[in-house]
């Protein structure tokens, strides 16, 4: 069991997308929480000297066979317990209550009222809040011992209390961005209930990263892509093993307008770090070629980037180590967590590396969110402008062509996708955004150029809001903006006659359309 546990907050991962990201808004208020795997026992959690416990949530029914559970014993009232989602119809079962499938699923903003003030919900205000529902089974039936803190209207029973000890359940999402004062109910529960201590901060974060990785033996290889992730790491290894790094940029082919350019002038010349660039994009290219499966893209381009690295480092090296700027959402969606978590899409950094390579995998920030990310590159002086680009997915445009990736539909997506980001900036609304980017499929649509009618792409663009990439929703552009971008794809991009905007949250779709 971890020992930075005593006086933190025990999270059992029962595999849900959020699991990880409870923790996060832990130590965002300044107190160390750790995943746990969700059978871990009570007393081994009471012998790290665990301030409280919350249950996740997951993605299965806790009345199906051989569902997830947790230790009996810790519904019996001698460790506070907050259940979240499945975590709390765990808790209401437990108690006697009844779970089952709902007559009406909720998925995204969703508004409860209040009817119950109670210490949970202290200092939230009003009597009813926005907040962000994930799910289709809900507590049909909840027993005597349980009082109702709150309900929407498709769960009558969305935050509920047991009555006579320190035990929460509340159906929906406190710990993601999009729930009004969902920070304030975690830290009434972690601050206020649990007492926990407030002893986390990033820059010890930063300062126990640089000396656990100033024990690594041998020479570091570290992939970099110019993304914030992969920046940050270098700038973290740079600090810790000094010389002994070589950081290598492979030209995928799969990347944005003028990357190598962007890539060459923060590492190479800001950061003054030894940096290879090497052009892969043949290689990347021939080995998608027939492809469309959104998941064998990734498994493909896993495999040809340690193809890549690996032919690097026999005529480079020898390495002992591939570092890479792995974030948590990148595992939890990949299914790798410590719990029963869902495949949504493998990353290619994370199920697409094979197994055999011969360099030890170095992952500094396998534990953060982007938003940490970007903190710590505050703390290690690197430049705002590097930190605040948007993200971009390791597979590149392979996962925004839709269908099998073409040399065509690479252009349409690449010079869209570069419009888009240049509006924004001129109209002051890329910093407010998470990602921003144009994608394109096989659909192609009729349109008009002059007096000739002629058939074309449709490109749809799609800008989100978010604070840490696991939930997310659709930025409301001015029309203004919107007519700017359509304007200039459809007269600038080579065979897009047509441009649709993406107005889907995460959840249901997810940020990246594949």
């Amino acid at each position: 069991m971890d020992p930075g546990l005593a006086g933190g907050i025990a999270v059992l991962d029962f595999g849900g997308q959020y699991a990880h990201l409870i923790c996060r808004r832990v130590r965002a208020l300044q107190v160390y929480a750790a995943l746990v795997p969700h059978w871990t026992p009570l007393a081994e959690l009471k012998e790290a000297g665990v301030a409280g416990v919350i249950l996740s949530g997951g993605p299965s029914s806790v009345y199906a066979p051989g569902a997830p559970a947790a230790d009996p014993e810790i519904f019996e009232g001698n460790v506070p317990v907050l259940g979240i989602c499945y975590g709390y119809q765990l808790l209401v079962k437990a108690h006697g209550g009844e779970v089952a499938g709902a007559g009406r699923r909720e998925y995204g903003r969703t508004r409860v009222r209040v009817s119950d003030g109670d210490r949970l919900f202290e200092g939230v205000g009003g009597e009813e809040l926005a907040v962000w529902m994930s799910h289709s089974d809900s507590a049909t039936k909840i027993p005597a011992s349980m009082r109702v803190l709150a309900a929407s209207e498709a769960s009558p029973f969305a935050a509920v209390r047991l009555l006579g000890g320190e035990q929460y359940g509340v159906q929906f999402h406190p710990e993601v961005s999009h729930t009004d004062k969902g920070e304030r109910l975690l830290s009434n529960f972690v601050l206020g209930v649990c007492g926990a201590e407030r002893k986390w901060s990033m820059l010890g974060f930063l300062q126990r990263s640089v000396e656990e990785l100033s024990r690594l033996d041998g020479r570091v290889l570290c992939a970099v892509s110019g993304g914030v992730d992969s920046t940050v790491t270098a700038a973290i290894l740079s600090k810790a093993v000094g010389d002994r790094l070589r950081c290598v940029f492979i030209d995928t082919g799969l990347l944005r307008a003028g990357e190598k350019e962007k890539v060459e002038g923060v590492l190479r010349r800001g950061l003054g770090l030894n940096v290879a660039f090497v052009d892969a994009s043949e290689r990347f290219l021939g080995a998608l070629d027939g492809v469309a499966d959104p998941e064998e893209k990734r498994r493909v381009v896993g495999k040809t980037f340690a193809d890549a690295f690996e032919e690097f480092a026999r005529e480079e090296g020898p390495f002992e180590h591939l570092a890479q700027g792995t974030l948590y959402p990148d595992v939890i969606e990949s299914g790798r967590s410590t719990g029963p978590a869902a495949v949504i899409k493998t990353h290619h950094n994370v199920g697409g590396l094979p197994a055999g390579l011969s360099m030890r995998v170095v992952e500094p920030l396998r534990e953060l969110y982007k938003d940490e990310v970007r903190e710590l590159g505050g703390l290690l002086g690197l430049p705002e402008e590097a930190m605040k680009r948007h993200p971009f997915p390791g597979p590149g445009l392979a996962v925004r062509v839709l269908g099998e990736v073409t040399p065509e539909k690479l252009r349409v997506s690449r010079e869209a996708s570069r419009i888009v980001e240049e509006v924004l900036e001129e109209d002051g609304a890329y910093s407010d955004a998470w990602q921003a980017f144009a994608y394109v499929g096989d659909d192609k649509v009729t349109g008009v150029l002059g007096d000739e009618r002629t058939y074309g792409f449709q490109v749809v663009v799609k800008v989100v809001e978010s604070v840490d990439g696991m939930t997310a929703d659709w930025s409301r552009l001015s029309s203004g903006t919107l007519e700017k971008i359509s304007t200039r794809i459809t007269n600038e991009v080579q065979g897009a006659v047509a441009v649709a905007y993406n107005i889907s949250s995460k959840p249901p779709a997810t940020i990246e359309p594949q």
